[in-house]
C-alpha cells in the first residue's frame, strides 16, 4: 500500500466524528475497504451496540492459529475549540504531523492496523488467519470490548495486540491495572437540626462507610513489581438539603485501581460486605451501584510475544521496545474475560498529546507501525 492510500484512510477516519457515538460510519468504512477481498475469503461483521454504534469484525487468512489486532473508534470531546489551531475534526498535516482528535489516541493505530491487513490482501500474502476487532465505546467504559468479549468473538484468538499508543512504539504495555468505579447512596429521615433524635442522619452513615472502605481497602496490601499497590479514593461526596436539617440524603463515588492479586470480586466483596454490617444497624440504608468495573490485566514481560514484539521493534524502528505496566484500562481489561487463555499486549503509535487539544501523529511513525504490524504478523507465523 502506498502512503498516500494510507495517509487518506487515517484522515477519513478522524474525519469522522465519534465522540462517544456515531462509531457505525467508521466502521461501514473500514468495513468497504475490506469488500472487494471477500472473493479471497475475507468475512466482514458487524456487531451493534445501539443505532449508531458498531463493533466491527474482519477475519482474514485461515489457520487453527488466530492472531487478533484491536483498536477502539471512539475518541474523546474536543474540548474548547478556542484551544484547538485548527478543526479538530479537519485532519491536517503541518511539519510532518497530522493532527486532529483521535489522531493519538487511537484513530493512528487503528488505521495502522488495517492498512497492514489491506496490504497483506493486496500482495495476496496474509500469512495465517488474522482477526481485526474495532471496538465502540472505550473511552466511557470499555463496553463495545465488554459486548464482543461476552458474544464469544474473542475466544479464539491466539494472541491479541491492541494498538494503543505507547510512547511512540518505544514501549509494550503488558499489564496494567484494572478500575472499580462505584457509587454508593444513603438515605436518612429529615427533621429539625434541633431535635436530630427525630431523623436519621444520612452524611453521618455515609462517612461511617468512607472511613470503613478506606481501612479495609488498605489492608490489601500486595505490592505487584510493575504496577505497585491497589490505590483507592473517594472522588465525589454531596448530601443534605439545608444547613438546620438532619439529611435525608447523601451520596458519593469512589475510584479503586486494582492489581492482578485482587480481581474486581474481592473488592466487590469487601464494599458489599460493609454495606450489608451497616445495613444491619438500626436506621441505614445504603446502597451500593457500581459503574462498568473493569478487570485488572495480567501479563509477563519475559513471554514469547513480548520477545517477538522486541525483536520486530529493533528490525523495524531500530530500538529496542520497553516492556511497560500501565496504570490506566483499556480494552484489554475485558478481552481478558475471553474463555481464550493467551497474552495480550498494547503497543502503537501516537504521542503524548492524547486528550489534549492540537492532538497528533507522526507521519513518519505512522507508516513504521504499518511496516510493523505486517511484518509482526508475518513472523508470528513463521513466515
Amino acid at each position: 500500500m502506498d502512503q498516500a492510500h494510507a495517509e487518506e484512510i487515517l484522515k477519513k477516519v478522524i474525519a469522522i466524528p465519534t465522540v462517544n457515538d456515531n462509531e457505525k460510519e467508521v466502521a461501514d468504512y473500514l468495513a468497504s475497504l475490506f469488500a472487494p477481498y471477500e472473493d479471497q475469503g475475507v468475512t466482514i461483521e458487524e456487531l451493534a451496540y445501539s443505532p449508531g454504534r458498531s463493533n466491527l469484525i474482519v477475519t482474514i487468512g485461515e489457520g487453527e492459529t488466530t492472531l487478533g489486532f484491536s483498536g477502539h473508534q471512539d475518541v474523546v470531546d474536543p474540548g474548547d475549540l478556542a484551544d484547538w489551531d485548527t478543526d479538530p475534526f479537519v485532519p491536517t498535516i503541518k511539519e510532518g504531523r497530522l493532527i486532529g482528535r483521535g489522531a493519538s489516541d487511537m484513530k493512528s493505530g487503528l488505521a495502522a492496523v488495517v492498512c497492514a491487513m489491506l496490504a497483506m490482501l493486496e500482495e495476496k500474502k496474509v500469512p495465517g488467519k488474522i482477526k481485526l476487532i474495532a471496538t465502540v465505546g472505550e473511552e466511557s467504559g470499555e463496553y463495545g470490548a465488554a459486548q464482543v468479549t461476552d458474544a464469544g468473538l474473542a475466544d479464539d484468538l491466539s494472541a491479541l495486540v491492541i494498538a494503543e499508543p505507547t510512547d511512540g512504539m518505544r514501549q509494550i504495555c503488558y499489564t496494567s491495572k484494572g478500575v472499580v468505579d462505584y457509587h454508593v447512596t444513603s438515605k436518612g429521615i429529615a427533621a429539625h437540626s434541633s431535635r436530630p433524635h427525630e431523623g436519621e442522619d444520612a452524611i453521618a452513615h455515609l462517612l461511617e462507610f468512607a472511613n470503613e472502605v478506606q481501612a479495609r481497602l488498605a489492608r490489601l496490601d500486595k505490592k505487584d513489581p510493575v504496577l505497585g499497590k491497589l490505590t483507592s479514593l473517594i472522588t465525589l461526596i454531596k448530601g443534605g438539603e439545608q444547613i438546620n436539617s438532619v439529611p435525608s440524603q447523601a451520596e458519593l463515588s469512589g475510584n479503586i485501581r486494582t492489581i492482578p492479586d485482587y480481581t474486581n470480586q474481592v473488592i466487590f466483596d469487601v464494599i458489599d460486605g460493609l454495606i450489608a454490617e451497616l445495613n444491619a444497624k438500626p436506621g441505614y440504608q445504603l446502597s451500593v451501584d457500581y459503574i462498568y468495573p473493569e478487570e485488572p490485566m495480567p501479563g509477563d514481560a519475559h513471554s514469547p510475544l513480548v520477545q517477538l514484539l522486541q525483536k520486530v521493534g529493533l528490525e523495524v524502528f531500530g530500538h529496542t521496545l520497553t516492556p511497560v505496566g500501565g496504570t490506566g484500562a483499556s480494552d484489554g481489561s475485558e478481552f481478558v474475560r475471553a474463555k481464550g487463555d493467551y497474552p495480550i499486549v498494547m503497543v502503537g503509535p501516537g504521542s503524548d498529546s492524547q486528550h489534549q487539544p492540537n492532538e497528533w501523529v507522526s507521519l513518519a511513525a505512522y507508516h513504521q507501525a504499518i511496516a510493523f504490524y505486517q511484518q509482526f504478523a508475518n513472523e508470528f507465523f513463521g513466515k
